[in-house]
């Protein structure tokens, strides 16, 4: 005879808990954006532009899907317009810069600058939303911000000075679309909504220079850019998945999986080496940052519950 307890309690055991769910979702998203910055450099020589209007393109039809599916309406609340409409042009800009990056730079590099805006979003939060920022966080940001120069090398000698900027720009206008992000959230604005408009801000944005410039592409190239707006996808879905399940204090640090999945990437299907021993340096310095600070954000959660 089955003993039924015994099975109820081993599929109990065997249920993932939320923390586990949300990490595992973070994981995935960070493996689809390594392969989105994988995909931009496999499209070759494309405008930038061009790239990131695919990319939205595709990450707009998925909006589109969803808000239907959930018979959503497509309009906002006239507070949050402006906040939305700042989101949208930032997010833009960070995408332009981020992909200009990944066209010049080792994607392992552009990938690390880009993961500079979490602290961005601190400073911005600080400075608009008026969120304390504690000094053991102005001292991770000051640290991090000195290991982005170990990526960037700022030298006129450096022939990648201009994509670093770039890629440290798109990490930046990233925070503040996040901090948009975030005051949105506080005022209950859709979050399907925020990426449709986004979406549709930057398709919009880039239709009118494909016009004048398009460059005509091979199927490979198509191919490419449908699996750039794919993973991209993929990769917003998983975010948001992972922040459903866990909150960002618990999970957050295991974003910076990406560089791993994009230095591999590199290594295999692009034909970069590994990265030099500044980059590494860097690497180093921001993700021991964000360690850190994942780590003083649990601690202080867990203070605050307790008193």
């Amino acid at each position: 005879m089955i003993n039924t307890d015994f099975i109820r309690k081993v599929e109990s055991n065997m249920q993932l808990s939320s923390r586990t769910k949300g990490t595992c979702f973070l994981i995935f998203s960070a493996f689809s954006f390594a392969w989105m910055n994988a995909f931009v450099r496999l499209a070759g020589d494309l405008s930038f532009i061009q790239k990131s209007f695919f990319r939205n393109l595709i990450a707009l039809l998925v909006a589109l899907i969803m808000l239907f599916k959930e018979r959503q309406p497509l309009h906002c609340d006239k507070k949050s317009a402006g906040a939305l409409l700042l989101r949208a042009t930032m997010g833009t800009v960070g995408i332009f810069c981020n992909f200009y990056a990944i066209d010049h730079l080792p994607i392992s590099d552009a990938s690390m600058l880009n993961k500079m805006s979490p602290f961005f979003t601190l400073i911005f939060s600080a400075i608009f939303l008026k969120e304390k920022v504690k000094l053991r966080q102005a001292v991770a940001i000051f640290i991090a911000f000195l290991g982005a120069l170990f990526v960037i090398k700022p030298s006129f000698a450096n022939a990648e000075l201009l994509p670093s900027i770039a890629g440290f720009v798109g990490g930046m206008c990233a925070g503040g679309a996040y901090t948009c992000v975030r005051h949105m959230g506080n005022k209950g604005e859709n979050g399907r909504f925020t990426v449709f408009f986004f979406s549709a801000f930057s398709v919009v944005v880039t239709a009118p220079y494909l016009f004048f410039n398009y460059y005509h592409m091979s199927w490979y190239q198509f191919f490419c850019l449908i699996m750039v707006g794919v993973c991209a996808a993929g990769g917003q879905f998983g975010i948001t998945a992972a922040y459903t399940f866990a909150p960002s204090r618990e999970i957050s640090v295991y974003d910076y999986s990406n560089i791993i999945f994009t230095a591999i990437e590199g290594y295999l299907f692009l034909g970069q080496g590994f990265p030099d021993t500044l980059s590494l340096i860097g690497y180093a310095i921001i993700c021991a940052m964000a360690i850190w600070m994942f780590i003083y954000n649990n601690r202080s959660a867990k203070a605050k519950s307790q008193s």
